[in-house]
């Protein structure tokens, strides 16, 4: 089963130090022969969603894991993650990245796709969070 990548970058193509859920737009990789490729770029259409409720409101995290999920993405890469975490990580591999550059991260991800895949396969919810920090993947330790 090949892998699909969620980027949550602004919108000149890069990451920045912002929770996933107010990215502005995904950019979707999908791994083929073992690398990953760009595929799509969705908009982020939830990105403002009703902010009365306060930020990381949980209908707001409900309608992103459905709007990924059904583009049959796997793993959520950002700078950061909000409080919404724990559900993200019932449905999805989260990632937190140092680095602006999708080039930098593509690379680091590119060295680690049999990790990444190897984590899929095992758990089906509750992944770990992973980290992606001078080109290295870690495990969060905690959370095994």
């Amino acid at each position: 089963m090949a892998l699909r990548f969620a980027f949550a970058v602004n919108s000149k193509g890069k990451f920045k130090n912002n929770h996933f859920g107010d990215a502005r737009k995904y950019l979707i990789y999908e791994q083929k022969d073992d690398k990953l490729v760009l595929v799509d770029t969705l908009e982020n259409q939830f990105r403002v969603f009703d902010e009365k409720h306060g930020h990381g409101w949980y209908r707001k995290a409900q309608l992103i894991i459905q709007y990924l999920e059904d583009n049959k993405v796997n793993a959520l890469v950002a700078m950061q993650f909000g409080k919404n975490i724990n559900m993200v990580s019932e449905h999805f591999i989260p990632i937190i990245i140092y680095s602006e550059s999708t080039d930098n991260v593509t690379s680091v991800l590119n060295k680690h796709l049999y990790w990444i895949e190897d984590e899929w396969n095992k758990k089906k919810e509750n992944h770990s969070l992973l980290f992606i920090k001078s080109g290295i993947l870690k495990k969060d330790i905690k959370k095994q």
